[in-house]
């Protein structure tokens, strides 16, 4: 399928927007919405959704910036206790169509990661520079680019006219990077449609499934004693070095990912095979002393086949930790005091069937603007699985940038991408709403 006139029109127009798209960008990454946790005070945020509230009203969409309620949030596994949303709004503007066609939904999270380190920075984080056709700045990529070209292609098919059939619908969330309450809270208030797609940076292809993940804390116990002191053996109250006993859980876990690696059943099209991964070890209370305990910090990912029937990974869960004792077993010591496995967020997993119409609309819109974007997966956690699972709508994610600069230092979009994505937006909402006459 070629580009009719009124396509060419748009993108177009799109192109012409450059320098805007560059500036909308960088005007997002001055505002500081670095990633909070439970109690932190509130940065940017209601500043960042009201100028975009603005932008979209004068384009001419019903924008609803309003403040959760912290029960719209709770029961959800991901959600800390204790988080609310003082000063930290979420947003929805929609451009409304003329009720004949489907509706299509934009998201993006303005949220982004923490800086550091500073020293490492070419230029301030919150002070993008472009330098050789790359924007570089926290968030560039990751991901407010991304929400840059959303908006920019809502407000060039209204300035160009162009009536849709179904709702366009552009909603920017917070707290995406650490629970995804923003998205939750979205669900909640009523934010769905027939098709969504999520401008996280996929390099233009299409994301269709995505990877769940879960998080252990492993504690091997040992036993205190003085490092100097000439120990008997532990039967005989002898002290037990917890770091030497992790060893037997560490080479478990490694021999547990080789196993999924070479099973069948862990294989997926488009997803990268699960992993089972330790990230992070504490150990020892003094430095004379053996240590008593060691705590093993370690991220899970499983694919959507692995989902228990709630759509959560609690097999994966009891599979690992039955890994884990089955290993200790093998050491007295640890046959007798076997480490503990407790579980912390589990990120679900979610699948697009390719035949949903919104992939074929998002694929052929990149076919036919030059962007060759393919069907891939997303190893990557994004609210494109809460509005999958919660709210019943068909969510993809596509957009500028790469996730292997994300989260980076210098971090940076291409602004080639964010016109193409850009122009995919907008085509995509012309053909999946529909325009009206």
């Amino acid at each position: 399928m070629s580009l009719d006139a009124l396509e060419r029109r748009i993108v177009e127009a799109v192109a012409a927007r450059r320098d805007e798209l560059v500036a909308l960008t960088c005007e997002l990454i001055r505002f500081d919405t670095t990633a909070r946790g439970v109690g932190d005070k509130a940065r940017d945020e209601a500043d960042l959704q009201h100028y975009l509230a603005q932008r979209l009203e004068r384009a001419g969409a019903a924008v609803d910036v309003w403040q959760p309620a912290a029960s719209d949030i709770a029961g959800q596994p991901l959600i800390p206790p204790g988080l609310g949303f003082d000063g930290f709004p979420q947003l929805i503007g929609r451009f409304a169509g003329s009720g004949t066609g489907r509706s299509l939904l934009l998201n993006g999270h303005i949220d982004v990661v923490s800086p550091e380190p500073l020293d490492g920075w070419t230029s301030g984080p919150n002070d993008p520079e472009v330098r050789d056709g790359l924007l570089y700045g926290r968030g560039a990529c990751d991901m407010k680019g991304g929400i840059a070209a959303m908006v920019v292609a809502a407000e060039v098919l209204a300035a160009q006219g162009v009536r849709l059939a179904g709702d366009l619908l552009v909603n920017t969330v917070t707290d995406e990077e650490t629970s995804g309450a923003g998205g939750v809270a979205s669900v909640a208030h009523g934010v769905r449609a027939d098709g969504a797609v999520v401008t996280e940076p996929t390099s233009l292809d299409i994301g269709v499934a995505f990877r769940g993940s879960t998080l252990a804390t492993i504690t091997v116990p040992g036993r205190a004693g003085h490092a100097t002191a000439l120990q008997p053996h532990w039967t005989d109250d002898g002290a037990v070095n917890a770091i030497e006993k992790s060893v037997i859980v560490l080479d478990a876990l490694r021999r547990l990912r080789d196993e999924w690696r070479g099973r069948p059943d862990h294989r997926h099209a488009y997803l990268s095979t699960p992993n089972v991964l330790v990230t992070a070890m504490a150990a020892g209370q003094w430095e004379v002393s053996y240590p008593a305990s060691a705590s093993l910090s370690c991220h899970v990912t499983y694919l959507p086949a692995s989902a228990d029937d709630q759509g959560g990974g609690s097999a994966v869960q009891r599979e690992v930790a039955d890994w884990i004792l089955a290993a200790a077993r093998s050491d007295a010591w640890l046959a007798e005091h076997p480490p503990t496995v407790e579980w912390g967020p589990d990120c679900p997993p979610a699948e697009v069937q390719t035949a949903e119409s919104i992939v074929a609309v998002v694929k052929a819109a990149g076919d036919d603007l030059g962007q060759g974007g393919a069907l891939a997966g997303a190893d990557f956690w994004s609210d494109a699985v809460t509005l999958n699972r919660l709210a019943a709508t068909p969510a993809v994610v596509a957009g500028p940038g790469s996730v292997k600069v994300a989260h980076t230092v210098n971090e940076y979009v291409p602004v080639d991408d964010l016109v193409a994505s850009a122009q995919a937006a907008a085509l995509t909402a012309m053909r999946f709403c529909g325009t009206a006459p």
